[in-house]
């Protein structure tokens, strides 16, 4: 069991410590009924936390890693061990990233029992899993060079193109759909969901008012923020404008005295000090990069804006979808305006004596 070591940080207040790191497939009791196991991850984000709640003569489970050896082994010791045999009862998936949905085939084929997952992560995920074995689109490739890639930069990325699907086991042919605001039993308290979006089209995360807990997922974390990020799928998108509202929406519908339950990092107290802190995050990087549009800059130009570390491998793609993110978020504001170049590539300027 966690020891209860609080720790302050920032304005949060973490009950088992802000480093916690229990060991993987280790179960920890959170709440009654209600426990905490962490599954390990080979990327910089090693870990994932899913939760485990009793129901009835089962389980429900939220969120279920990476389709991986080592995750499914990690299962199975659950399985015969402190999970004692009983059959997981549903599956429920908060969105549809590869860390979240990747062994949720791989779960209800085993137990013959239903995934519950929002519509749109559910078909997006399906769609996306289905560009796996398939060359890069040109529309995605002019995306790209639109944004400033070089040819090699692009070489990567069509070589990379379709991993998304390699991490996730096949989803079943039918789900049940998560609706926002609504309330799901699970053993005998009701659970409320309500719906996000702008890291992911329809983010579930899931309110428990009798044990005053949110299980979050990506969409409220400790001390990273999610990666709010436009894609070639949809260029035009204002994924950045949706994360902003879906905030200051939590912050206004949930209480702020509850346990926030996140995928990554270690549970803590300060829902609204930390929504507060997202809010104001993005403001500043808002007025940061509208600033440093006073002349014309392409989006790989914009990074210095953003981040203030070195961007190579996967973080390029990240980088560049965030990027992308903040400056459709400005252009929907007027605060600049966008010029394709002779060789299709987007130029960003800021309009003389807007604002934002």
């Amino acid at each position: 069991m966690l020891k209860s070591t609080a720790e302050q940080y920032r304005g949060l207040t973490y009950p088992f410590g802000r480093g916690a790191n229990p060991a993987p497939g280790e179960p920890h009791k959170i709440a009654d009924g209600v426990y905490w196991t962490r599954f390990a991850m080979p990327m910089s984000l090693d870990h994932i936390n899913l939760w485990l709640l009793e129901d009835e003569d089962g389980w429900t489970v939220v969120d279920t890693c990476l389709n991986l050896p080592s995750a499914r082994d990690t299962w199975e010791q659950l399985f015969g061990g402190f999970m004692q045999g009983k059959p997981v009862r549903r599956v429920i998936c908060t969105h549809m990233h590869p860390d979240h949905v990747g062994l949720a085939g791989w779960l209800t084929e085993r137990f013959d029992c239903e995934l519950w997952m929002p519509r749109e992560e559910f078909m997006m995920c399906r769609a996306m899993r289905a560009d796996t074995g398939r060359e890069a689109p040109d529309v995605a490739i002019r995306f790209y060079r639109a944004a400033g890639y070089d040819d090699a930069q692009l070489d990567e990325y069509r070589k990379k193109f379709g991993n998304f699907g390699r991490a996730i086991a096949p989803l079943p042919d039918s789900f049940r759909r998560l609706v926002d605001r609504e309330t799901i039993t699970i053993g005998d308290r009701y659970w409320q969901v309500i719906i996000g979006s702008g890291h992911s089209p329809e983010h579930a995360t899931l309110y428990c008012p009798a044990l005053k807990l949110l299980i979050s997922g990506d969409q409220v974390l400790p001390r990273i923020t999610p990666n709010v990020s436009v894609f070639p799928t949809e260029p035009h998108g204002d994924p950045l404008n949706e994360w902003l509202r879906s905030s200051a929406r939590l912050r206004e519908i949930l209480p702020d005295d509850l346990l926030v339950l996140p995928a990554h990092e270690a549970p803590f107290y300060g829902l609204h000090v930390r929504l507060n802190q997202v809010i104001e995050g993005h403001k500043a990087d808002l007025a940061s990069l509208f600033d440093y549009l006073r002349e014309p800059r392409r989006v790989v130009d914009c990074f210095p804006a953003l981040f203030n570390r070195e961007l190579e491998g996967d973080s390029l793609g990240l980088a560049t979808g965030e990027t992308l993110a903040h400056l459709n978020c400005l252009l929907g504001r007027r605060g600049i305006t966008r010029r394709a170049d002779a060789e299709g590539v987007n130029w960003y300027e800021q309009i003389p004596e807007s604002s934002v």
